[in-house]
């Protein structure tokens, strides 16, 4: 059974695409099965693996709506172990139609639930938003991973979604947890850097992953060319924090706690299996 996990924060420009992308592709670059469900209407996450508007012939907005089965709308990418299910436009109009219907908050759950057996890891790119969508990503989700700036007003945005994951969590989903918090776009010669992270790190101890992502101009050249930055440039700063990530993910988040999985990525993962 997958273990799903969804990267939220209402807060756009926090690094939550990048990271839901990046994330995904290292796990999966570490031969772990991943499926990235792209839940954001802007479709981002599904450009950044080569899936532009005009690839998308069915999303994850048909599976919602009934139209298909979700595996109809699983999409191979460049990593032989990465899938992902896209996401178009039509989405917005799923958030509308979602508001009046019985049980709004669980269709994602009951989509993915149809593949969660082949799969090892689910990972969901939350809209920057606390709507409909972004609570049926935690409805559906064990955790939650938060990207966020080591800046002031970061704090209020992660003390909102706090709440909300409380209140999903005591209404519809008790099994949901915070799962982890990563900083993106970290600077450490600010001393805003510094006090922000050790004010969260008191609050929410173990709780804030060690791996932080740097500004890197690779990560951030990688989307345009419809590639994770591990394919665009297994070398740079940004795909080794990716790799390291990757690990500290996968250990605390084994999709099978009985056994731990000998497959779990290091600082030294070999480059990504790439399809032919």
């Amino acid at each position: 059974m997958a273990r799903i996990v969804a990267v939220a924060n209402q807060k756009g420009g926090v690094g939550k695409t990048t990271t839901a992308v990046n994330l995904a592709a290292s796990v999966a670059a570490a031969d772990h099965k991943v499926l990235l469900v792209d839940f954001d209407p802007q479709g981002n996450a599904s450009s950044s693996v080569g899936y532009t508007k005009d690839r998308i012939e069915l999303s994850i907005y048909d599976a919602l709506v009934g139209e298909v089965d979700l595996k109809d709308c699983v999409r191979p990418t460049e990593i032989t172990t990465l899938f992902v299910v896209p996401a178009t436009m039509d989405l917005v109009g799923a958030e509308i139609e979602l508001i009046g219907s019985e049980g709004r908050e669980a269709f994602l759950k009951n989509v993915l639930d149809s593949v969660a057996n082949e799969y090892d890891y689910i990972i969901i790119d939350c809209p920057p938003s606390l709507g409909i969508l972004t609570l049926n990503a935690l409805v559906a989700s064990h955790g939650v991973v938060v990207p966020m700036q080591a800046e002031y007003f970061a704090l209020e945005g992660l003390g909102a979604l706090l709440t909300t994951i409380e209140k999903v969590r005591d209404a519809y989903n008790p099994q949901l947890e915070l799962e982890g918090i990563i900083f993106c776009m970290y600077d450490p010669r600010t001393n805003l850097a510094g006090q922000v992270k050790g004010e969260v790190e008191t609050h929410l101890p173990d709780k804030v992953y060690q791996t932080l992502i740097p500004r890197n101009i690779r990560l951030s050249e990688s989307p345009s060319h419809g590639k994770p930055v591990i394919l665009y440039d297994f070398r740079c700063a940004g795909s080794k924090s990716y790799i390291k990530l990757a690990a500290e993910f996968v250990e605390r988040n084994s999709p099978d706690e009985t056994s731990p999985d000998s497959n779990s990525p290091d600082n030294n993962s070999p480059s990504p299996s790439v399809a032919a």
